[in-house]
């Protein structure tokens, strides 16, 4: 058995955590149990002036927000607690953990959320040393955050994912990473650029015209897919077979293909101009 472990291809996957493996914010549900309004007005004003990386406007907010800045570990840990959080996650695991067609998948969270929300939300479902979230400091007496020990937005991420890449001693083509958001970008080229796979679970376009594969699904075995697809070389035949051996049915899967596409009328263009006066 040790003998097919040390045989069996290793693969780093990374994946964002809000939107990604759950279905909210972790800052939005942070303001409600605060019962705090406009956090995304204020998300939203902190990107326009680009203050900080992206996605990391909620830790910005818990250090200089007067409004934010009585949260505290218990209430970061709350909020985990009330993350609604995708299909499947803990069946994922189980099979990304096992070797598949001599592969076998190292999964690890990389997100710009406080570490303690990522850790309470996946409770029992994963290891907290495969949890990567902004790590904060707190004041020993007060319990106010006073600081930031490890911010892992924009170029963050990539820096957590180059020290698991050095750690687990895999190379730069067989690193994949999911994500959904403009916090996913610069990691997402940094993979790209490295002959890695990247995989959107979002339809925004800054995002899915980067990403190499795009799905979208409440289920976090749909993941799978592109993995299987890209990776493995297998068909769609046989990864039907393969997820049903394990209790899991495709009901529906549509490929399609996006163009985005935005036109306005060239008034420079003589022809154009013409073509207006007699509309």
């Amino acid at each position: 058995m040790k003998e097919r472990v040390l045989m069996a291809k290793q693969y780093l996957i990374a994946s964002d955590f809000d939107q990604t493996l759950s279905f909210n914010d972790s800052g939005l549900i942070l303001s409600e149990l605060l019962g705090l309004s406009g956090f995304q007005e204020k998300i939203s004003g902190l990107s326009k002036i680009n203050l900080v990386q992206q996605g990391g406007e909620l830790v910005y907010l818990l250090l200089h927000d007067p409004e934010y800045r009585r949260v505290r570990r218990e209430h970061l840990i709350e909020v985990g607690k009330r993350i609604r959080l995708k299909g499947n996650i803990p069946v994922l695991l189980r099979l990304l953990d096992s070797e598949i067609d001599g592969c076998r998948f190292a999964f690890n969270v990389i997100s710009a959320a406080p570490e303690e929300v990522i850790q309470s939300a996946l409770e029992g479902i994963l290891s907290p040393d495969r949890i990567f979230g902004t790590r904060l400091d707190y004041n020993p007496s007060s319990g106010e955050i006073q600081s930031i020990i490890r911010a892992s937005a924009g170029f963050g991420k990539v820096a957590v994912l180059d020290q698991l890449q050095s750690e687990l001693q895999v190379s730069a083509d067989r690193i994949i990473y999911v994500g959904d958001g403009s916090s996913d970008i610069h990691v997402m080229l940094h993979v790209n650029r490295r002959d890695g796979l990247t995989i959107a679970v979002s339809e925004a376009k800054h995002i899915s015209q980067i990403a190499q594969r795009t799905v979208l699904s409440d289920d976090t075995l749909s993941i799978l897919i592109p993995i299987l697809e890209e990776i493995l070389g297998w068909e769609a035949s046989r990864i039907r077979l393969f997820l049903e051996s394990h209790g899991i049915l495709i009901r529906e899967w549509d490929k399609v293909r996006t163009d985005w596409v935005t036109l306005s009328r060239d008034l420079t263009n003589p022809a154009a101009r013409l073509e207006g006066a007699g509309a």
